[in-house]
Order: structure tokens, then C-alpha cells, then sequence
């Protein structure tokens, strides 16, 4: 469980308790408990498994919305994020992060092809100890106006570890999966 969550919760919890002792009825609290409920879930961390091996893992639960060659070096596989799927984002390689940059942008529908390039995202570069440079982006949506990331230029980070949540619904992510460069012999 991500902290936040059980912030919003309580927070809302307390909404409710003050709404249902001011009007005296104790049903107008429901829709705050209900809320307080969806908080502890959408903020939910289920344990993950670690695979064997030199294998990049989805730093996000949703739906593979597309998964594109953009150069013979480079493949981009976008994630979208529904309300109900896992909101927390994982590294997908361990490393070291050698750049995270903000770009300001729009807050397109998160589930249309647009949103990888005009939405409001950080874009996150890991460098794996095999060469491989891995870059990933939360990107904003219609909806979740806020993605957070949580670690710094430097940081080293292990695969599968907690890097980062979005905020407020529906969100995309792009992985952008490098292969190592290839040295001139």
C-alpha cells in the first residue's frame, strides 16, 4: 500500500464523520467511506515476482496498447492505465538513472496514440549495468493530472523496485526498450 492512499482514506473517513455528525444523519457519510475504500484500493502495491535473467519487466499493470519499432535500435511498448488497474510504477530494469526530465504538455484522453507525444510526462533514463539504456515515461491523461516520481538524477534503483504512482485516474506510460550499442570492430 502506498502511503498516500491510506491519507486519502483517512482523510475522507474524517470528511464523513464530520458531514454525518453535522446533519445528523449518518447515511451522508456513505459516499465518503465508499471513497475512503476506492483510495486503499486504487493505491494498492500487490508484491510482484522477479523473473530470472536479463529480462526488462512492465513497470506498470494495464493493457498493451501498442508495442512499436521506432528505430532499429529502439522499441516502444505503451501501457495504458485504467481507475481500477495498479497505479504505482516500477522500474523495469535495475540501474543507474542517468536522466529524469518534465515535460509540460496537455492532458489528452491517456488511451490515444496523441498522448505519448503531446500529454504532460516525465521521462525517466536507466542505464543497466549490461549497456542496455532503458527509458520509460509517465504520462499525464484527461483525467490523472499528476504522475509522481520518486527517486533523483543518480539514484541507483533494482528491478521491479517503487519508482513512482500516478494520481486521479486514468493514466499511459511508454517503455522505450534500447538494445545495447553495438561496438565498430
Amino acid at each position: 500500500m502506498v502511503a498516500d492512499g491510506i491519507y486519502y482514506a483517512l482523510g475522507s473517513v474524517a470528511g464523513g464523520l464530520v458531514v454525518a455528525w453535522l446533519t445528523g444523519q449518518p447515511l451522508t457519510a456513505l459516499p465518503f467511506f465508499v471513497f475512503a475504500i476506492f483510495c486503499l484500493y486504487f493505491f494498492r502495491d500487490p508484491d510482484r515476482t522477479i523473473p530470472e535473467g536479463p529480462v526488462a519487466v512492465s513497470p506498470a499493470d494495464g493493457k498493451v496498447m501498442a508495442v512499436k519499432q521506432e528505430d532499429a535500435h529502439t522499441t516502444r511498448v505503451s501501457i495504458f492505465l485504467n481507475i481500477f488497474d495498479v497505479h504505482v510504477n516500477r522500474c523495469p530494469v535495475g540501474g543507474r538513472i542517468s536522466d529524469v526530465s518534465y515535460k509540460k504538455g496537455e492532458f489528452l484522453v491517456a488511451s490515444k496514440e496523441v498522448a505519448s507525444a503531446q500529454n504532460e510526462q516525465n521521462v525517466v533514463t536507466i542505464d543497466a549495468p549490461d549497456g542496455v539504456r532503458l527509458v520509460f515515461k509517465q504520462i499525464a491523461g484527461l483525467i490523472a493530472r499528476r504522475i509522481v516520481f520518486r527517486k533523483s538524477v543518480g539514484d541507483m534503483v533494482a528491478k521491479l523496485e517503487l519508482v513512482g504512482d500516478n494520481r486521479n485516474g486514468l493514466f499511459h506510460l511508454d517503455k522505450l526498450a534500447a538494445k545495447r550499442a553495438e561496438k565498430d570492430e
